[in-house]
């Protein structure tokens, strides 16, 4: 085990009145916040058996005689203990450890929390479905988003709830794991191959992600051809060829994202391409997970991978505080969507606009974007009203104005977590002027408003 060292102030949002999330209930304690988890893993494919050792270094948040972590009933607890706390008990039911200290530790006190755990870690059910840690037919795939990532780790699960990570996996030597930042250390580890990756930006709970597979990794040409970012592409060697050619535009991608957002955010981006279809692709904080159906040149996979490239801004490193804001995500990815298909010849701005505009009219208008609800939250519409927001938003600042808000978005709130009520006021700031009456009608209301097109194109 590493020491801990070199952690960062962490931005904390305002608690809610009632649950860490209403949005995933019984996931999340406000009372206090980590700072930085170190995991050691050991996997074994075969049987799925899972092997953790997991330090917390948290701050409380207030003073409190009890706190309570996240973990899946599907792991047991072998072991518990504190550094800076006593703890005179602890229980592992129904997803949740909860640990009682001998005495109230005050607010701001420094705890290390240490659990040793096992077991056969399988997706967890939430109010949108499953999610979490998965099998392949040869594999791991952890997909976490949600409310999934104690499925594979003890956790403080709220996504405000932002901390560092080092994530260290032993497994048969034959796969290649891949986890959020850098990979720091691949050593032999008795008959099996220990991999460590460290990831020193701030990440909430469930953007951290274990891959595991029979894979082979390929750097995707120079860092200086993609905005000075490494990009690499994982998967398996028989699709070699294919991975090449699905993926080749991804570093042009990140030159025109990093141009029209900022400086990409963190250190490297990998994308992992499992050796099975999978339904829908998935953005973790450094990393995208998709299935072999993706792996082609169709606007259909082209556009998804510009848009979990996108959440590398608009998720991972500005992430919402609460998941009813989740249009701060989604919207944005997909806007940047739009912004890719022109830059890349397939459509212009308005074309993108003005189709998904007379598709949103045609469904049912009874979800409000900016509140809809957890079985909602990742209805389509939440994705592509939001997206339209942006642009009337876009055609009421002009393109100036519009693209410092996005810029200043990823600057302010970088690495830390936000809400609409941040975004409002950043854009009202940069613009000069109140837009309540723009964000009431597109986040608030159940009726799509008018196509939003640019202000000069009405004089």
């Amino acid at each position: 085990m590493s020491p801990i060292h070199g952690i960062p102030s962490i931005p904390m949002s305002p608690p809610p009145t009632e649950h860490a999330d209403p949005y995933v209930p019984g996931h999340g304690d406000l009372r206090y916040a980590v700072r930085r988890y170190d995991l050691d893993l050991t996997y074994k494919v075969a049987g799925n058996h899972l092997t953790g050792r997991a330090v917390l270094l948290t701050t409380m948040r207030e003073a409190a005689k009890l706190v309570e972590l996240d973990l899946s009933s599907s792991l047991r607890v072998t072991g518990l203990s504190a550094v800076g706390a006593k703890v005179q008990r602890w229980s592992h039911r129904t997803g949740r450890v909860s640990i009682r200290f001998a005495a109230d530790v005050a607010a701001g006190s420094i705890v290390t929390i240490t659990l040793a755990y096992q077991g056969n870690p399988r997706p967890m059910r939430g109010p949108d479905g499953l999610a979490g840690w998965e099998e392949l037919t040869d594999g791991v795939i952890v997909a976490s988003q949600p409310h999934g990532a104690p499925s594979w780790y003890p956790c403080n699960d709220r996504p405000s709830d932002k901390a560092t990570y080092r994530i260290s996996v032993a497994c048969d030597p034959a796969y290649t794991v891949v986890a959020n930042g850098r990979l720091t250390a691949r050593r032999k580890a008795g008959r099996l191959t220990q991999w460590t990756y460290v990831q020193d930006e701030p990440m909430a709970p469930y953007l951290a992600t274990v891959q595991i597979g029979m894979y082979e990794v390929r750097e995707q040409g120079r860092p200086e051809d993609s905005a000075g970012v490494a990009c690499r592409v994982v998967g398996p060697p028989r699709l070699r060829a294919a991975l090449d050619a699905a993926f080749a535009d991804q570093p042009r991608m990140m030159m025109t994202f990093a141009g029209l957002f900022g400086p990409y955010p963190f250190a490297g981006y990998t994308a992992v391409i499992t050796d099975e279809d999978l339904e829908i692709p998935l953005e973790s904080q450094t990393i995208s997970t998709f299935g072999t159906n993706f792996v082609n040149r169709t606007w259909e996979s082209q556009r998804l991978i510009a848009h979990e490239l996108a959440h590398q801004w608009f998720g991972n490193c500005v992430t919402v505080g609460q998941w009813s804001d989740i249009w701060l995500h989604e919207g944005f990815a997909c806007y940047a969507e739009w912004l890719w298909a022109e830059a890349a010849g397939v459509a212009t701005v308005p074309e993108e606009v003005a189709q998904h505009w007379r598709r949103l009219a045609a469904k049912p208008q009874d979800l409000v974007i900016g509140a809809p609800g957890a079985k909602d939250m990742f209805d389509d519409r939440v994705y592509k009203r939001g997206a339209l927001t942006l642009h009337a938003l876009r055609c009421d600042v002009g393109d100036e104005a519009f693209f410092r808000i996005l810029r200043e978005w990823v600057e302010r709130y970088r690495y830390a977590s936000a809400s609409t009520a941040d975004f409002e006021a950043l854009a009202a700031r940069v613009a000069g002027r109140r837009l309540t009456a723009l964000f009431d009608v597109w986040l608030r209301e159940t009726a799509v408003p008018t196509l939003p097109v640019p202000a000069s194109s009405l004089n």
